[in-house]
């Protein structure tokens, strides 16, 4: 099996390849079918991401959950606890900056911050999956430290972590470690994917 370095490689090249074109149709049929789904429907607190380097174009799916009147948060690296995320509420004119990586979260206000147990549904960005919900995302751990706490619970598996992909970058198996934390699910241009261990109750 290739290493994890060489499909997250292979995988980002294809992602950039789409024309901007294709990348918004696809994007569009993704928002289309996740809008569906109830878990979406049903949740108030949401976490997406804004996107870039050719992934999954989320402004669509952020407008939508804001006319549906849900509280949407971003992504927001945390200074001084290594590789982990606070989310904060993002809404229409809402000031970003630039963190270390170049990419662009709400310019954090303390009592705009959540905790990841705090949310219903978060909306994570991913390189790749799998048909056992394994997620590869960029290398940091930023996702999988920050929802480390969901593989020691049996019950109440809150927040549903949702993946959002083109149908390309679902492999048949991706090399797992014990740290992984599984996805709920995976919307992509052309379907729904639930997944066995995160049950959507």
């Amino acid at each position: 099996m290739p290493a994890r370095s060489d499909i997250r490689k292979q995988l980002r090249a294809q992602r950039r390849a789409l024309t901007e074109s294709e990348r918004l149709e696809r994007s569009a049929s993704l928002c289309s079918e996740l809008a569906r789904q109830p878990v979406f429907r049903s949740s108030k607190r949401i976490a997406a991401y804004l996107s870039t380097d050719g992934e999954v174009e989320t402004a669509t799916l952020i407008e939508l959950a804001v006319d549906m009147g849900k509280q949407v948060y971003l992504p927001v690296l945390i200074p001084y606890r290594g590789n982990r995320l606070w989310f904060a509420r993002y809404e229409p004119g809402t000031r970003l900056v630039y963190n270390r990586f170049g990419i662009l979260e709400p310019e954090a206000v303390h009592r705009q911050r959540i905790a990841p147990y705090a949310l219903d549904l978060v909306l994570a960005p991913l390189v790749g999956f799998d048909h056992n919900g394994h997620r590869l995302g960029m290398g940091g751990g930023f996702y999988d430290r920050s929802f480390a706490y969901l593989l020691r619970r049996k019950y109440w598996h809150r927040p549903h972590l949702v993946g959002l992909a083109y149908d390309f970058q679902q492999l048949p198996k991706l090399p797992a470690q014990p740290w992984d934390v599984p996805l709920t699910a995976v919307a992509t241009d052309t379907g729904w994917h639930p997944f066995q261990k995160g049950k959507i109750e």
